[in-house]
């Protein structure tokens, strides 16, 4: 059974019930004030037949027609239980028995009771009377008076008949108002279901659910949006992701491709036995090396990239100014013909040291392939950052927006060594750290690149470097 009809079901069922409790309710309230109109002429009746009545040769007193007139049935018992005298249109008297002897004697109190006489239904009411002189020793007796139930018996017949009618109508038509309104209330979540419905057969996230009320099922609307909303930028994340890694492996194949060619000719000619003098071998050999550490570099580089956009793992209170001036000094070894300014201010920064002096390295690397022998390369830190400026050609201005871009080689570098992967590795050290990359040219000739980091300033001698900067 579908939600709408369990609803509509448990709705009419409800009204049912309800409805069911008033015709009762209402069924009873009804006989109870017929027959209680009934027993108040009865008792009535009966009150001035114990001011009246003085036994079976007395005149049995009756009630006016505007009263309600006297009952049809009546009859006298002895305190021995004998029918002393009465009146019952039939031939079967009022039923008597002990009971009405007991009241006779005063033992058991007044009672009504619903006896049948000739097929008639009555409502008959036994009570004591004690007259002002005995009669035959008798010092009490009990009178019986009886009312036919007829005309109450055709009022709740009726009454029957039309409290059924309208149980029934009112159980019809609370069904319907049911199923009208809960199709409105379903007809979200039946939109929620088609939409889901669509979304597994054209797996098109794009879809959405219009939020019509602001209530249970609205709210539901609105967080099934949300949801798909996440889960289409999921997908958007894992297909840029999934883009990447071929554009990756593509990349990657393409520029090894060129010096493991040129490895395995430079190996096999060696091995050929050809004869080389030892110039030529020597200088196969070399480029053998050469090519070697140019392979070194790149898979290396190649395995830094790979880790992508990873947040930094052995984050630690680190002293930038410390890891930028051993970044410097190692690239003072490696670059003897450029010129090293540093402007370091003691500041902190929250990172993983290895990571940190890798892109500062490459920033380095890359100032002193671009600065032209002798070249002077301004070095600063500040709560900025690590700044690093060269004063060499700077950045053709069609490849400014791409500089950080992987396996990219700019106008100025096509014709030097390098994979391409420096400048991305600092970009994706500074995202995983929060932080930021810029490239631009210097008004007076140049190229400046801003590592931006969460640094704080600390007093110059402030700790002692850590086992990790000391070891980055």
């Amino acid at each position: 059974m579908s939600l709408r009809k369990r609803i509509t079901s448990v709705a009419a069922a409800t009204v049912a019930v309800a409805v069911a409790i008033a015709v009762l309710v209402s069924y009873f309230v009804v006989k109870g004030q017929l027959v209680g109109q009934i027993d108040t002429e009865l008792q009535a009746q009966a009150a001035a037949v114990q001011a009246t009545y003085g036994g079976p040769h007395s005149q049995f007193p009756g009630l006016a027609a505007d009263a309600g007139g006297s009952a049809p049935y009546w009859q006298v018992v002895s305190m021995r239980g004998d029918i002393a005298n009465g009146v019952v249109p039939g031939k079967q008297p009022l039923p008597a028995g002990n009971q009405a002897a007991a009241v006779a004697n005063g033992t058991v109190p007044d009672y009504f009771s619903n006896v049948f006489v000739d097929g008639a239904r009555l409502r008959m009411y036994t009570f004591n009377v004690t007259p002002p002189s005995a009669y035959s020793g008798q010092t009490s007796f009990a009178v019986q008076l009886a009312r036919p139930l007829d005309a109450v018996d055709n009022v709740m017949r009726t009454l029957r008949w039309a409290l059924a009618v309208i149980f029934l109508a009112v159980v019809a038509l609370a069904a319907g108002l049911a199923r009208l309104a809960t199709r409105r209330v379903m007809r979200p979540l039946a939109e929620v279901t088609a939409t889901a419905q669509l979304i597994g057969e054209t797996d098109d996230l794009s879809q959405r659910i219009a939020v019509r009320e602001d209530d249970e099922v609205g709210q539901l609307a609105t967080r099934f949006n949300e949801m798909l909303e996440r889960l289409e930028h999921s997908r958007a994340q894992l297909d840029a992701s999934v883009s990447a890694q071929r554009q990756l492996v593509a990349d990657a194949s393409h520029e090894l491709r060129t010096p493991v060619t040129s490895l395995r000719t430079n190996i096999e000619v060696l091995l050929s036995g050809a004869k080389l003098d030892e110039e030529d071998r020597n200088r196969l050999l070399a480029d053998v090396v050469e090519q070697s550490e140019e392979l070194s570099v790149l898979v290396n580089d190649l395995i830094e990239v790979s880790r992508g956009d990873a947040p930094a793992t052995g984050v630690e209170d680190t002293r930038l100014d410390r890891l930028v001036e051993e970044a410097v000094d190692r690239a003072r070894r490696n670059a003897p013909d450029a010129e090293f300014a540093e402007h370091l201010q003691p500041v902190s920064v929250q990172g993983n040291p290895e990571r940190l002096v890798r892109a500062i390295n490459n920033l380095l690397d890359n100032a002193a392939l671009h600065a032209g022998h002798g070249g002077a390369i301004d070095v600063t830190v500040d709560e900025i950052g690590v700044t690093v400026r060269d004063h060499g050609d700077g950045i053709d201005d069609r490849d400014l927006p791409h500089v950080f871009d992987r396996f990219y080689r700019g106008a100025n570098s096509r014709a030097r060594q390098g994979s391409g992967l420096g400048l991305a590795i600092v970009r994706q050290v500074a995202e995983q750290h929060h932080g930021t990359v810029t490239a631009a040219n210097a008004p007076d000739g140049g190229a400046v690149f801003t590592l931006r980091l969460a640094a704080s300033a600390v007093p110059d001698d402030a700790g002692v470097p850590s086992d990790a900067e000391v070891s980055a």
